[in-house]
């Protein structure tokens, strides 16, 4: 993806109108509680990927996959409409994986605090093995 300061102009624009559409314009019973992540252009402002989230299970979310693909087309035009550039990019609505990362990583968390928790808790009746780690031994040497 183009790393141009006018292709990250650009693609918050078209999240922000995307956005502005799904929640007013667009009227697909399909169409789920959706939450625009991020979008991304390509360098020559051609393709733009438009991530996206959404709440409920796995039905509503492939009826939301529907409804996109089924809008894509009104979504283009009123972004080619509201950006003024010669060339409207295509558009492609990516699924966006962060919930379920937010989800394993919440996951990977609970499980180190659980093994603190174990470590701490065998640490409280625990006696060092010599006195002072750090004390270098006196050895006496008998003549």
């Amino acid at each position: 993806m183009g790393n141009s300061h006018r292709s990250h102009k650009v693609a918050d624009r078209i999240k922000v109108v995307v956005a502005q559409l799904l929640e007013t314009k667009i009227k697909d019973p399909r169409l789920g509680f959706v939450t625009v992540t991020d979008a991304r252009v390509t360098g020559d402002l051609q393709n733009a990927s438009i991530f996206y989230t959404v709440l409920g299970n796995e039905e509503e979310r492939a009826a939301t996959a529907a409804a996109l693909e089924s809008a894509k087309g009104v979504i283009r035009s009123a972004v080619g409409k509201d950006l003024g550039t010669r060339i409207t990019p295509s558009l492609e609505f990516i699924l966006d994986g962060l919930p379920e990362s937010a989800k394993a990583l919440d996951t990977l968390l609970e499980r180190v605090h659980q093994l603190d928790a174990e470590v701490a808790k065998a640490r409280e009746n625990a006696k060092p093995v010599v006195e002072d780690a750090y004390k270098v031994p006196r050895i006496k040497i008998e003549e």
